[in-house]
């Protein structure tokens, strides 16, 4: 056989990549930054001091004071726990629900299969911030009408990617030997199912996370979110916009906390080994 033959098998590397380890190391300093500075720099979100009206760093808000005198670093803690948590309840909900429809759909098939892909096409024909509005419409609570609104806009891909990837394997040798063999449904999926959809659905999770924080900041930047004195990334940067020239860093504070948020989010989706 030649030295050059290139037909020996290749064994795929298995584990995050560094680009995954990177997004995963941006984000644990968001989180860690919302949760512990409460704890390093007690300060009430919502006080306002006239005395701290676009006030500079110290030892209580190292990143200074708004244009009503809060605490920006307060603020921002806040708002990052409020757009993570509504964002990783709306990932959570739309996972369970989209897998389970998707898995039920390919499973049964006929008119089960057609009448759920009907469905995802309907929610499909709405633009997912209209769908969110829609829901905050009816839903008198804010955050609980963005995790609905969210929810039924994110469970679409989970329920597309279930359903195409367990069409292919409910014909597998390896599944129709289980059933055969009298296994039930949870043990095929736990063993079959579950380790092929596993790392896909954590691609889908980071993006869908990452369209949660986009679209809460988008609806609060155009003030049809969150209501004031909520602290919401969105809100904070219409907020401070007005006073960009006397205090840059005020209205970077709460963009840069976007962006490295998605950034992260972006890097764990994206940096999957072929």
């Amino acid at each position: 056989m030649s030295a050059t033959t290139t037909d020996i098998p290749v064994v795929a590397k298995t584990g995050w990549t560094r680009t995954q380890w990177a997004g995963a190391a941006i984000l644990v300093a968001i989180i860690g930054f919302a949760v512990l500075a409460p704890l390093l720099f007690p300060a009430d979100p919502l006080r306002q001091s006239l005395r701290n009206i676009l006030g500079g760093a110290d030892a209580v808000s190292p990143l200074g004071y708004d244009h009503l005198g809060r605490s920006l670093t307060a603020r921002l803690a806040a708002a990052l726990r409020l757009s993570l948590l509504i964002a990783a309840a709306a990932v959570a909900a739309s996972a369970v629900l989209g897998v389970a429809v998707g898995v039920l759909a390919a499973w049964r098939g006929g008119w089960i299969d057609r009448a759920a892909a009907l469905v995802a096409d309907s929610f499909l024909a709405l633009p997912g911030l209209l769908m969110v509005l829609i829901v905050s419409a009816i839903v008198p609570n804010t955050p609980t009408a963005f995790w609905i609104g969210l929810t039924l806009v994110l469970w679409i891909e989970y329920f597309r990617l279930t359903r195409a990837t367990v069409s292919r394997l409910v014909a597998a040798p390896g599944v129709q030997a289980s059933r055969l063999l009298g296994f039930g449904p949870v043990y095929v999926f736990r063993r079959h199912l579950w380790p092929e959809l596993a790392p896909m659905l954590l691609t889908v999770a980071a993006f869908g996370a990452a369209t949660a924080i986009m679209m809460i900041a988008a609806l609060g930047f155009v003030s049809v979110g969150m209501r004031p004195p909520t602290p919401e990334l969105g809100l904070m940067m219409i907020e401070m916009l007005p006073y960009y020239r006397e205090a840059p860093m005020a209205l970077l504070t709460p963009v840069l906390a976007t962006f490295l948020t998605l950034l992260g989010l972006n890097l764990i989706a994206g940096g999957r080994r072929a």
